[in-house]
């Protein structure tokens, strides 16, 4: 039997959280899957070793700018061509759009499972898809995404970057897509402060190549502490991933590490200051802090500066269980 799923967001983080239900498709019909799915969500080296993911067919279309092999009237012809090349047996689509489901229609895919049509306001996107296999095939799921790694990969790392068991090594997710997500660089070091004033630590420093993430980087590289910090700025996913997985812990702003790092079974402190809580709690290796006065954390709280490194410190303590 062959399977499609089609997962069309287009973050990292909204990839990792479809994980669990893609995998549990996969355990039902005792098949891998193919995915279909953007090129932005990285699917090709985050998902490599996934045993239950078989194909990854990447959507070649810019939502923004509407270019693409895939985009627009004959970009779904081209869409539906491409996918019945595979011959599949059922898709399950997890988005409510008529486009994909008259794609697949095309695409002459007998068993085709998707969302309620049109129904997108206000989706709580885990507990959508638990509904959605729930009512389609009879499935509880479980949040619980994971990622798999090569364990060549993850000793090579460790050698390459001298990570020392004594240490306690510490990934800092220090980058985020937008400005109100991004910590500033003296809260960091504030809670490196802590942490070596204590305990012989080893930080680990994840960041994109914007201009705003890259002055973050630059600050802690500068600090007293640099001696104590490797950037990873220059590495790809696929090459950060071992050294994530060689950490005793990860510290994120809400962004692609904070979801990687918890995939990879890492105990994840996730600083959630202008997004809804649920990105920051969803896998129990998720440990959410929220800034200083506030209840809880959504949309506008804009609280990246009312974040508190010494709250950040006594998590990690009770965390990892140190006294």
């Amino acid at each position: 039997m062959k399977i499609l799923a089609v997962q069309n967001r287009m973050g990292i983080g909204d990839m990792i959280i479809f994980l669990p239900f893609i995998e549990a498709i996969s355990k039902k019909y005792n098949t891998p899957i193919s995915i279909l799915v953007k090129e932005s969500t990285k699917s090709l080296e985050i998902l490599k070793n996934n045993s239950y993911i078989n194909n990854i067919i990447l959507l070649d279309r810019n939502d923004r700018t509407k270019e693409g092999r895939h985009s627009g009237f004959i970009g779904s012809l081209n869409l539906a061509s491409d996918v019945k090349k595979y011959n599949f047996d059922k898709v399950f689509i997890f988005n409510s759009s008529l486009r994909f489901r008259l794609i697949m229609k095309i695409a002459k895919i007998k068993d085709i499972y998707q969302y309620k049509l049109f129904d997108k306001k206000k989706q709580n996107i885990i507990k959508a898809a638990q509904n959605f296999l729930y009512k389609s095939i009879n499935l509880d799921v479980e949040s619980k995404p994971t990622i798999s790694i090569n364990p060549k990969d993850i000793n090579e790392a460790n050698v390459k970057y001298n990570i020392e068991k004594k240490n306690i090594n510490i990934l800092l997710g220090i980058g985020g897509s937008g400005n109100t997500k991004r910590v500033s660089a003296e809260k960091y070091i504030e809670f490196i402060k802590l942490c070596t004033n204590s305990y012989k630590c080893k930080f680990f420093l994840a960041t994109g190549k914007k201009y705003e993430e890259q002055e973050i980087l630059k600050k802690i590289l500068n600090s007293n502490f640099k001696n104590l910090c490797i950037a990873l700025d220059d590495l790809t996913i696929s090459e950060t991933l071992p050294i994530i997985k060689n950490c005793n812990l990860a510290v994120c702003n809400d962004t692609s590490f904070s979801h990687l790092s918890a995939a990879l079974k890492i105990e994840t402190i996730v600083l959630m200051t202008d997004s809804p809580l649920l990105y920051g709690s969803y896998s129990p290796k998720m440990h959410p802090i929220i800034p200083d006065g506030e209840k809880t954390v959504t949309h506008n709280t804009l609280g990246k500066d009312k974040i508190n490194p010494e709250k950040i410190f006594n998590k990690m303590k009770e965390i990892l269980k140190l006294s």
